[in-house]
């Protein structure tokens, strides 16, 4: 997502799935079926938007999440019911149960599976888009794959960290990594090492939410020490003007 700058995407997906949790919770669904169909919905959407209008990426994917985001927020207004809004919103990292913890094992590996599967396109994809156009292989296609992908993992984090907080959780641990190292081998490590439970469980605070802050002020102190953040543009402007005064 860092990469290829889809970070509004995770956005868009992580706020649409409400509607899809509401409706599945009023048939009487698992909430993962109704998040999983908005979700898709919601990439149909945007791509159909885009596709077939001249409104922009950024444009198609604010208008869609954010009408689906209050249609979920309408139909629950419209059917009182004793769903947690706080836990879809904000989620629980250490109160999931048992069938939570089934969901993400079967959706987390799937996706997991589908990206190392395509690791080499996908990964093309990010840095060149054109080479796989070149080599006789659809751009199109890699980012449906990627799309799906990304759905599979908001549902999966949704009973854990929340709708609001998926894009954090997304987004933040691959910038910080993407500082730290060129190398996307070594991102892929990096990034999922960054986290903040164990705060969370000394410190008795709001897990999901203290997850994403200490990941932010990670990417802070990352940012301003990093050779490729503040440290790094400090020491070329500096560099600059030594040169400029001779």
């Amino acid at each position: 997502l860092v990469l290829i700058g889809w970070s509004l995407m995770g956005d868009a997906l992580s706020h649409a799935i409400l509607p899809g949790v509401v409706i599945a919770y009023l048939l009487g669904l698992p909430f993962s079926i109704g998040a999983m169909a908005a979700a898709l919905l919601v990439v149909g959407m945007i791509f159909a938007v885009r596709g077939t209008s001249r409104v922009k990426s950024d444009a198609s994917m604010g208008i869609v999440f954010t009408t689906m985001f209050a249609t979920g927020l309408v139909i629950v207004s419209k059917n009182p019911t004793n769903i947690d809004m706080q836990h879809v919103l904000f989620g629980d990292l250490l109160g999931i149960t048992q069938a939570d913890m089934w969901q993400v094992l079967v959706l987390a590996p799937l996706a997991a599976a589908v990206l190392l599967f395509k690791r080499r396109d996908v990964t093309a994809y990010a840095f060149d888009p054109g080479h796989l156009r070149a080599i006789g292989l659809s751009p199109r296609r890699i980012s449906g794959i990627l799309v799906v992908c990304l759905a599979l993992t908001v549902v999966s984090a949704m009973q854990a960290v929340g709708a609001i907080l998926i894009v954090t959780l997304l987004v933040t641990p691959g910038a910080t990594a993407y500082l730290l190292t060129s190398r996307f081998s070594r991102m892929l490590v990096v990034a999922p090492a960054l986290s903040g439970i164990y705060v969370s469980y000394w410190f008795d605070t709001a897990s999901g939410a203290t997850v994403v802050t200490v990941g932010g002020i990670v990417f802070l102190a990352v940012w301003a020490l990093s050779p490729h953040g503040l440290r790094g543009y400090l020491s070329r402007w500096r560099q600059d003007g030594a040169e400029d005064a001779g």
